[in-house]
């Protein structure tokens, strides 16, 4: 060999794992798993993401995300919980809903799975137990069903004539009808038993589809409804201008799980906040991704909830709120 030849040859064998060394590496590949629709829950993934800033973690930077939607229809989220799963994501945000979670869970038992469910973590099988989920699963437990009678007896104090209250509820689907109808189930129950103690009577007003919900509002105002509760199902969060919107055009005084729904313009909400909840399982992927196990991660319960009222509202529906209630709100909305 010539000797220039022989110094190509060399340089070139030692420039080999040169350039191997200076390869990137692979960015970790976060999947979003969601029931419902992007922009509804744009505010949410932004919570997400600011979870993941305060673990050291931007997206495009250090990690990326592949986000999957059903649109609210959940029938949907086994087949896209699977493609999450062949693609091999670092961990799955299993949000909007214990079936998210459900669907996420029996497409992986190896894949760290977050999620933000609503119903009981144990009960469903996602984990163990709260303190040590055991498993590839671990998030968040927005428990809602105990609130209600408290967002009944608010709702009350802020319309204390109505005699006669709505509950909006999701009378389930079909692949998810277990999980979603038991959690549904529980919840009218709890309203129920709520309302016979406050001596009002409760009407049901099921709905799964747009649709339903225009029929709903019309046939439950026919039978005499003057006020309405609505339910934590991920379906409504999802549709929860058009619902705001709806008991506006009836004038029903209303009350929500969350705070969207009264920056929405509906009249008042109270619960845990779930903007901290996606903050949290943020903050929790953000571990995971630095080598952190799902398993040994608690399943946080919010402790704290807030009341917030929406005084625009109130006065199109001509409610007169009083000071003591408004001296209780951790939120007025002028």
């Amino acid at each position: 060999m010539r000797r220039r030849e022989f110094l190509t040859a060399l340089g070139a064998g030692l420039a080999y794992p040169l350039a191997v060394r200076a390869q990137p590496r692979r960015m970790p590949v976060i999947g979003f798993l969601n029931s419902g629709s992007q922009s509804a829950f744009a505010g949410l993934v932004a919570a997400f993401r600011q979870g993941l800033g305060e673990e050291g973690f931007v997206e495009g930077q250090n990690v990326a995300m592949e986000f999957r939607w059903a649109e609210g229809d959940y029938d949907r989220l086994p087949a896209l919980s699977d493609e999450l799963a062949r693609r091999g994501v670092a961990l799955i945000a299993a949000t909007g809903g214990t079936m998210s979670a459900r669907a996420a869970k029996a497409a992986t038992k190896t894949i760290p799975i977050l999620f933000v469910a609503g119903s009981d973590p144990v009960k469903f099988g996602l984990a163990e137990s709260v303190s040590r989920p055991g498993g590839n699963a671990t998030g968040v437990s927005v428990v809602t069903t105990p609130l209600v009678k408290k967002r009944l007896e608010l709702l009350r104090e802020l319309a204390p004539n109505v005699s006669s209250i709505a509950m909006l509820s999701n009378p389930g689907s079909t692949s998810f009808a277990f999980e979603r109808d038991l959690a549904a189930e529980n919840e009218r129950e709890e309203t129920a038993a709520a309302a016979r103690l406050a001596g009002v009577r409760l009407l049901m007003l099921e709905a799964g589809t747009d649709a339903d919900l225009e029929r709903g509002f019309d046939a439950v105002v026919n039978d005499g409804a003057r006020a309405l509760l609505v339910s934590a199902d991920p379906f409504f969060t999802d549709r929860r201008n058009a619902i705001v919107a709806l008991a506006k055009r009836h004038a029903l005084p209303a009350i929500y799980p969350w705070r969207q729904y009264t920056a929405a313009g509906g009249l008042a909400s109270y619960g845990p906040s779930i903007s901290e909840a996606y903050r949290q399982i943020g903050r929790y992927a953000g571990r995971i991704l630095k080598g952190a196990n799902p398993a040994d991660l608690p399943v946080q319960i919010p402790t704290t909830f807030e009341l917030v009222i929406n005084m625009q509202a109130a006065s199109a529906l001509g409610l007169a709120v009083s000071p003591w209630l408004l001296g209780r709100a951790d939120e007025v909305i002028e």
